[in-house]
């Protein structure tokens, strides 16, 4: 976990819902029902001197500013809540680029007691706030100097992120035992501050969040499959 999710609210929802003073998206992003490792995400960040909240959009998949190639990423799509202060990848980020990562609901694999062809059968499930409400996904974001361009180049700088996942609540831990770490509204401000150096307190264990869970189409498998459909409830067979 998390290694999909869907996205489908507009940049202008998101400006309104979390407040963000400065957007930086020239394009908006197409909805997608099955967003992968390196594909364009928004992000939800508070930079500059005198720090404002922003709305960009980021790669998934962080590329630590020190790589020699953005190949890293999709090894660094997920970052351990209990260990970001320690791995090389992620403390310089999770000491001062902190971000949200609005998301509708996510997917997660339940390894059933089937097997096929030797494997045990895994079940897709989509987890969504039963409310309807957007879910916002801790994350950390760095910017990554592409050194095949020139350094006038304005796309010289990628700007990349990772999911912080952390040991799910009772409710969902049953189909994983990891799930993103959602940030409450009354933290964000502290969570996205560059100027706190140490979140540690803000890594709340997981607790219940109001998610529902239902098994879903194994269409969602496949990056080339992206609709609605991928997030409507499984019709069983009575």
């Amino acid at each position: 976990m998390c290694g999909r999710y869907a996205s489908s609210r507009r940049p202008e929802d998101l400006i309104d819902e979390f407040d963000v003073i400065e957007s930086r998206v020239e394009f908006p992003i197409a909805t997608s029902y099955n967003v992968a490792p390196t594909d364009e995400t928004y992000v939800v960040m508070s930079r500059g001197e005198e720090p404002v909240r922003t709305l960009a959009v980021a790669r998934w998949g962080l590329v630590p500013s020190w790589a020699k190639d953005r190949g890293i990423a999709s090894r660094l799509i997920n970052a351990r809540s209990e260990t970001l202060a320690e791995k090389p990848a992620f403390r310089r980020a999770y000491a001062s680029r902190r971000c949200l990562i609005p998301a509708d609901g996510y997917y997660e694999w339940y390894v059933t007691a089937e097997s096929k062809a030797g494997k045990p059968v895994k079940q897709p499930f989509y987890l969504t706030p039963r409310d309807g409400e957007t879910l916002p996904m801790a994350g950390l974001y760095e910017w990554w100097p592409d050194p095949a361009k020139a350094e006038d180049d304005p796309d010289r700088w990628l700007l990349s992120c990772t999911v912080i996942t952390t040991a799910a609540a009772d409710e969902i831990g049953m189909i994983h035992d990891r799930m993103p770490l959602v940030v409450q509204s009354d933290d964000w401000a502290a969570w996205l501050d560059p100027t706190v150096s140490d979140a540690a307190e803000l890594l709340h264990p997981a607790v219940e969040i109001g998610l529902t869970a239902y098994p879903v189409s194994t269409l969602v498998n496949s990056v080339r499959n992206n609709g609605p459909e991928l997030i409507q409830p499984l019709e069983v067979d009575a």
